[in-house]
């Protein structure tokens, strides 16, 4: 069974809407592969280690929250760049990739995403493009927050206090977008 490139990224668009987005970069295909797509790899970046595991698994397309261009980067086609779209040209692979539209999607969004994990449920939006996620959450501070989410991740946690004493945190970005906090 597979799917047009094109069912493909109009599927992608229709979720994920990177038309309500002012990007760093171009969201939706961004290097055309084969025509017909049947084995899709996911990953966060367009690595070269990645490329080269959707070659292995003889994957058509590849899904990233960081695809390969972006706005003010150097356009010239060398070193790690030239390697990466070699490979996706030579396999014929297409690239799709969405950044701030992943970050936000209240559903399969990264922060979305991540606060399921946390046991949180969105109650709101905030910062620019509605990046952030609230969610009504119980802690006595900053501290107790940073243990819940180093147990959630089972990892640990750098914890940077801020805000007013008495107001506990309720925001939830990543990324660049923790200037908004």
């Amino acid at each position: 069974m597979s799917i047009s490139r094109q069912q493909l990224q109009q599927a992608f668009d229709a979720l994920l809407q990177p038309e309500r987005f002012k990007d760093y970069g171009p969201n939706g295909l961004q290097v055309e592969g084969r025509p017909e797509v049947a084995r899709i790899v996911s990953g966060v970046t367009a690595s070269r280690a990645l490329i080269e595991a959707a070659i292995a698994h003889r994957a058509d397309a590849i899904f990233v929250h960081h695809g390969l261009f972006w706005r003010g980067q150097d356009g010239r086609i060398t070193g790690w760049m030239k390697e990466r779209l070699r490979l996706l040209l030579a396999h014929d692979i297409n690239l799709f990739a969405y950044h701030l539209p992943l970050d936000a999607h209240p559903e399969v969004g990264n922060n979305a995403q991540l606060g399921r994990v946390m046991g949180w449920q969105a109650d709101q939006r905030f910062g620019e493009q509605d990046l952030g996620f609230c969610a009504a959450a119980s802690f006595d501070g900053a501290q107790p927050l940073a243990d819940h989410v180093a147990a959630a991740l089972g990892r640990a946690v750098t914890l940077v206090p801020a805000g007013a004493p008495g107001h506990p945190p309720r925001g939830l970005v990543h990324g660049r977008s923790a200037r908004l906090l």
